[in-house]
């Protein structure tokens, strides 16, 4: 029998639960709210939260439930979220056979993830990578709502969202390819200060306004600035679907996280 290299869930247990019985307690939670939101007939990525499902699995829930609901035909989710342990520059793609979920294990595209590491020099794989939260909290999703999909995890540092942006360039050239941008907002704020912040973000997102972004704080900026980048030269629009913060399940109001979804898409 052939060894298979898995990356390993690491937050499971403290982010979402380890047990697919559990995350399947807040998903169906989560869709028991009526949420009548107009969305896009052809959708092309997400934009999601990363933080504990507590906090924001609602939010991010929201954004998957609408993409499965309507496209039938995605083959492969590439997952792109900042690094929040290691220091890199430039971005990391994964090189394992799968990705571990409580629902089973997601199979990596080796081979489309390799391509990208030979064609540019910005990107490498850094086994390091393997502790990042904010492309893993995405995963049980993925495979909840997505089953067979193939995924590419992407975790960048320091890097030019231009750079990001030729991968997306490339990645969405493909009907079948997805990509999901995973990023949280204003991070230990008071809850005046954090919505003020994050509407700066939030309208820089249904705006399209690539300047307005160094007027906000988020931890996946680059991120979020590629795709709408993205949008804008492919003439694609984006859709804010729902805003929250950690203050609307803690209810202490000195020190908030904001979180956000969104659609890229037309």
């Amino acid at each position: 029998m052939s060894f298979k290299s898995i990356r390993k869930s690491v937050v499971s247990g403290s982010f979402y639960p380890h047990k697919k019985e559990e995350i399947l307690k807040y998903i169906n939670h989560f869709n028991n709210f009526e949420t009548n939101v107009e969305t896009f007939e052809d959708i092309k990525a997400i934009i999601v939260p990363h933080a504990g499902y507590i906090y924001s699995g609602f939010t991010a829930n929201l954004a998957y439930k609408l993409v499965s609901s309507l496209k039938k035909d995605i083959k492969r989710v590439v997952v792109i979220g900042p690094s929040h342990r290691v220091y890199l520059k430039g971005a990391s793609v994964a090189i394992y056979d799968e990705f571990e979920t409580p629902f089973g294990n997601l199979k990596i595209d080796k081979e489309f993830s390799q391509k990208f590491i030979d064609k540019y020099d910005f990107l490498e794989f850094n086994v390091e990578c393997e502790f990042e939260h904010s492309t893993e909290t995405q995963a049980p999703f993925i495979k909840y709502y997505f089953a067979d999909v193939e995924l590419v995890e992407v975790v960048y540092g320091e890097i030019d969202y231009k750079d990001l942006s030729k991968v997306i360039d490339e990645v969405l050239k493909d009907k079948s390819n997805f990509v999901v941008i995973s990023t949280d907002l204003s991070h230990f704020y008071t809850l005046e200060e954090a919505q003020k912040l994050d509407n700066i973000c939030l309208e820089a997102i249904d705006k399209k306004d690539l300047k307005l972004f160094d007027y906000c704080e988020a931890c996946g900026k680059i991120g979020v600035k590629e795709i709408i980048n993205w949008a804008i030269k492919n003439n694609f629009d984006t859709k804010v679907l729902n805003y929250c913060t950690s203050a609307d399940v803690t209810k202490d109001k000195s020190r908030v996280v904001g979180y956000t979804s969104a659609l890229i898409g037309r």
